[in-house]
């Protein structure tokens, strides 16, 4: 009887294996609605970076969401049109607003 019950436990995870999935259809995601417009924000650099600041930022410039940019940090290169980048420095003054 132990024996059988060994050979269903070792055949139990090969059988979930062998099950057919339907095709995944890959779309491509819908382009965004909202673009960035950095100039309107040029306006903002030299003020201190706060969340009521970064408010006013993503509404100014028409962004979707919002990138803080600590010093020194790294920061991915991927590009998103409907981005706002703050970048501050240690005394969390605003130094740079681009989009992307």
């Amino acid at each position: 009887m132990d024996i059988r019950l060994l050979a269903i436990a070792a055949v139990l995870p090969l059988a979930a294996c062998t099950q057919e999935k339907p095709p995944v259809e890959s779309t491509p995601p819908p382009p965004a609605e909202m673009t960035c417009s950095a100039d309107a924000a040029a306006s903002f650099v030299g003020q201190t970076a706060s969340a009521d600041v970064g408010a006013a930022i993503v509404k100014a410039t028409g962004a979707r969401t919002l990138r803080w940019g600590p010093p020194r940090s790294a920061m991915t290169m991927d590009y998103r049109q409907d981005r706002v980048n703050i970048m501050y420095d240690d005394a969390y003054k605003i130094t740079q607003v681009t989009c992307g």
